[in-house]
C-alpha cells in the first residue's frame, strides 16, 4: 500500500503491524497480506492489541457511533413506561406539528389548500416515474414503485392501525375523497424518494434537491394533518432506496439471462439503458 492511509470506506484493509484485524477477522503481516483466516481456535478478540482497538475507532466511527446509539436506546427501551391500551398512540412528530395542527383545524381552507398541493406532488411523482420507462426506455424507477406499493398494501393490510386522533381529511387530497387508506407506511415519501434517486442517477441535481424539499414540505403536512404517525414517514424514506436498490438488482439479473432472446425483442427493449 506504499504507507497510503486508507479510506474510511474501506473495511480496515490498513495492515497494523502485522497483527489481527479486530474488523475482518484476519491475520495479517506486516505488509498487509493475509495469512491466514483465524488463528488456532483463540477468540478472536484476544488478538486485539491497543492499536487495533484504536484503529477501528479511527477508520470506523460511523459504526461505532451507531453502537452508542444501540447502547442508548437500550437504556431508553427498557425504562421506558409503556403506553396504556386506552390511550392514543405517543407520537414524536405530532407533539412536534402541536402548533400546526391547531392552525389547520382553526382554518379548513388552509388545510385544502395545503392537500390540493400535495396531491399535484403526487401527481408530479408518478408522472415522473412513468416518464423514465415510457419515454426515455428506465424502466427501474417504475418497477422501484411496483415493488414498493404491493409491500406497502401486504403491510399495511397483515397491521392495520388506528386512525390518529385528529386526522384532518381533504376531500381534494390524494386519495381523492376521503377514502379509506392505510398508514403504514408512506406510498407519498417512498415514492418521492424513488423520483429522487433516479434523478441523482440522472444528474438532474436541481430537480432532485426540489423533490427533496418538496417531500419534506409533504412530511410535515402529513403530520400537522395526522394523516400518518412518524414511522409511516420514516419507514417510507427507507422503503424508496431499499426498493430502488431491488429494482436495480433485478435489472441487472435480467440483463443476465437476457442473451437467449435475439436483439430488438419486447425483453431487449424493456431491459435497454436501464442502468438508469
Amino acid at each position: 500500500m506504499n504507507g497510503a492511509s486508507p479510506t474510511p470506506s474501506a473495511l480496515y484493509k490498513r495492515p497494523v503491524n502485522g497483527h489481527h484485524n479486530p474488523v475482518n477477522g484476519n491475520h495479517e503481516s506486516a505488509n498487509g497480506v493475509e495469512i491466514g483466516k483465524k488463528v488456532g481456535k483463540t477468540a478472536s478478540f484476544l488478538q486485539w492489541t491497543a492499536d487495533d482497538v484504536f484503529n477501528v475507532f479511527r477508520y470506523h466511527w460511523i459504526p461505532c457511533i451507531f453502537g452508542v446509539g444501540l447502547l442508548f436506546f437500550m437504556g431508553v427501551e427498557y425504562t421506558l413506561r409503556m403506553v396504556p391500551a386506552s390511550s392514543p398512540p405517543f407520537d414524536v412528530g405530532f407533539v412536534a406539528t402541536r402548533s400546526f395542527h391547531r392552525l389547520l383545524t382553526e382554518w379548513p381552507e388552509l388545510n385544502t389548500l395545503l392537500a390540493a398541493l400535495n396531491t399535484v406532488f403526487v401527481g408530479m411523482q408518478t408522472t415522473y416515474i412513468l416518464w423514465t420507462w415510457l419515454m426515455e426506455g428506465r424502466p427501474r424507477a417504475t418497477i422501484s414503485a411496483l415493488f414498493m406499493f404491493t409491500c406497502r398494501g401486504v403491510l399495511g393490510y397483515s397491521t392495520q392501525l388506528p386512525l390518529p386522533q385528529g386526522f384532518l381529511g381533504s376531500g381534494v387530497d390524494f386519495p381523492v375523497g376521503n377514502v379509506s387508506f392505510f398508514l403504514f407506511y408512506s406510498g407519498h415519501v417512498a415514492g418521492s424518494v424513488i423520483a429522487s434517486l433516479d434523478m441523482r442517477r440522472m444528474q438532474r441535481w436541481e430537480l432532485a434537491w426540489t423533490f427533496d424539499v418538496l417531500n419534506v414540505l409533504q412530511v410535515v403536512r402529513l403530520l400537522g394533518t395526522r394523516g400518518h404517525y412518524t414511522i409511516d414517514l420514516g419507514v417510507g424514506v427507507g422503503a424508496g432506496i431499499l426498493f430502488d436498490s431491488l429494482a436495480g438488482k433485478y435489472l441487472e439479473s435480467s440483463r443476465r439471462n437476457s442473451a437467449a432472446f435475439a436483439n430488438g425483442s419486447p425483453k431487449e427493449a424493456f431491459l435497454s439503458n436501464s442502468k438508469g
